[in-house]
């Protein structure tokens, strides 16, 4: 029997809902920063998706492109000048940044209070200590969709493929949270489909197309497929998906599946942001707006 298909746009559509309604509880409008260095079509793209979805739930959106030959001095000013604008609630730094740029210490010139990225060194080890903070969208997005299929993670072993910042460290760290055993899978790992065969849920999050096969999923783990590989035949996942959505018990597709929740989560964040830094004031409503309690 096929598996259950989680859909990711259907999830990622209640979560925009959600921040909707969280949007007209604010005493102010939420502002979310974008930083775009360089021409980059692909990131060019994802700045412009992401500006639109900020409109379609009432997120002020404030853009900056500083342009392709910005010195590190000149990106660090800008990110401080956010950093202290009171309307900006959220900063959103568009990676990769051109190579002459050091994107580590890019990073660490955002605001942690407005990192709606979760990437400062503050807000990962908020995370590492299980303590409250700004989690990456992408992993925050893989719980969603994981509570959304009621998977039951207390107990259960989750295998995360992928050790890198952006998912893999992040996502095991709060598999853990939920109380999940999790083993961190990578390149150096030992009979890897050995190891895969043991999850009842499966994070692939490598960027190696179908390296994800049939044989190395249990019958009825859950998958969730975080890889986006261009590939020639079009656009495709870490995960063999017409093999292994024979045996597994869920799946997410590609796309379709994380993709959406990812910019769902950035909007998710950024009302996070802007309710911790107003403070008690969060609670009040902007005059106007309908609170729903």
């Amino acid at each position: 029997m096929s598996a259950r298909i989680i859909d990711g746009k259907a999830v990622a559509a209640r979560v925009r809902e959600r921040v909707a309604a969280e949007v007209e509880e604010l005493p102010v409008r939420p502002g979310l920063a974008t930083v775009l260095v360089g021409d980059d079509p692909a990131s060019t793209m994802y700045v412009r998706m992401k500006r639109e979805d900020s409109a379609a739930v009432g997120i002020e959106s404030f853009h900056h492109e500083p342009g392709g030959n910005v010195s590190q001095d000149e990106l660090a000013a800008l990110l401080r000048s956010l950093g202290d604008d009171e309307r900006v609630h959220g900063i959103l730094l568009q990676l990769p940044l051109p190579d002459h740029l050091d994107q580590d210490e890019a990073i660490e010139r955002i605001d942690p209070a407005k990192d709606v990225d979760g990437l400062t060194a503050v807000n990962a080890g908020l995370l590492a200590q299980g303590r409250p903070g700004l989690v990456p969208c992408t992993p925050a997005g893989v719980m969603e969709l994981l509570a959304e299929a009621g998977v039951e993670l207390e107990g259960a072993h989750a295998v995360v493929l992928g050790r890198s910042i952006l998912v893999g460290k992040p996502v095991a760290a709060l598999l853990l949270q939920a109380n999940a055993t999790v083993t961190h899978c990578h390149s150096r790992t030992r009979d890897l489909a050995a190891v895969c065969r043991q999850a009842d849920v499966l994070v692939a999050a490598v960027g190696s197309p179908r390296l994800v096969t049939a044989d190395m999923v249990s019958e009825g783990t859950v998958v969730i497929d975080v890889g986006t590989n261009r590939t020639d035949d079009g656009l495709v996942g870490d995960v063999d998906f017409d093999a292994v959505k024979e045996v597994a018990g869920a799946i997410t597709p590609v796309p379709g599946g994380v993709g959406p929740m990812t910019r769902a989560m950035l909007l998710s964040n950024t009302v996070a942001a802007a309710r911790s830094q107003l403070g008690p004031h969060a609670a009040e409503a902007r005059p106007g707006a309908a609170v729903r309690r």
